[in-house]
């Protein structure tokens, strides 16, 4: 027979209060617990196990798809909670792959030649020109925010300079690799933030940790909802 267990059994084991353990049921994480003829809850190793599943989940894949896996499972949907389960090792690889392409990007960037922009700056053709592309491109580029060009006050044209030049590099070799004008321009805004592909080359580091921990996270949470699924009912 499973053990008896009450709300404060389950809460201290993860440092938790009661109320949230209630909460986590009342939301769907957790199966619904029987009661007492006095109205008590009363959980079981069945309910301790959902626990750690769910908490497992959350550094895994965020709070919002733990709380749908466990919803999911407990719904009697087990192909619904893999799918969601498969959606977050599809992101973390499409992480991966990103990571890997800003890397190689901005080592492109920063081992190719340098740019030599006139003190005035390059013109929207200049620039075409370097990145054989045609105008329309880098028109397209600064619609999405991945470039913004000074504008000459007398003319209005657009003024490229050195740090331009650079996001325009980097742009054009992540559009080479497939990657949308969205995602471009946010990382384009990492390098802007980062203070250049220098500061960003070192960050990168950081972000590969991030992603490691949270495929490590992924397999302990794997290994917690397996031992839940199978021991329900």
């Amino acid at each position: 027979m499973n053990t008896r267990l009450r709300p404060a059994d389950l809460a201290r084991e993860h440092g938790l209060s009661t109320q949230a353990v209630r909460n986590y049921e009342r939301d769907g994480f957790l199966p619904p617990a029987a009661r007492t003829e006095s109205g008590y809850r009363v959980y079981t190793d069945v309910h301790a196990k959902a626990l750690r599943a769910f908490l497992a989940l959350i550094p895994a894949h965020g709070h919002a798809t733990a709380g749908g896996i466990m919803a999911a499972v407990n719904a009697d949907d087990l192909d619904r909670a893999l799918e969601l389960v498969d959606r977050g090792h599809a992101q973390l690889s499409r992480d991966r792959a990103t990571l890997n392409a800003v890397r190689t990007a901005i080592s492109q960037v920063t081992t190719g030649p340098a740019p030599e922009p006139a003190s005035a700056g390059w013109s929207i053709g200049e620039l075409a020109h370097r990145l054989e592309v045609t105008a329309a491109t880098v028109r397209a580029w600064e619609r999405a925010g991945i470039l913004v060009p000074e504008r000459n006050r007398a003319t209005g044209y657009r003024v490229f300079r050195a740090a331009d030049i650079r996001d325009a590099e980097l742009a054009h070799l992540l559009r080479r690799g497939g990657y949308p004008l969205a995602h471009i321009a946010t990382v384009v805004e990492q390098v802007r933030t980062a203070g250049g592909t220098d500061a960003l080359a070192g960050a990168l580091a950081g972000w590969q940790e991030k992603l490691t921990r949270r495929g490590l996270a992924m397999l302990d949470a794997a290994a917690r909802l397996g031992e839940y699924v199978r021991s329900r009912p």
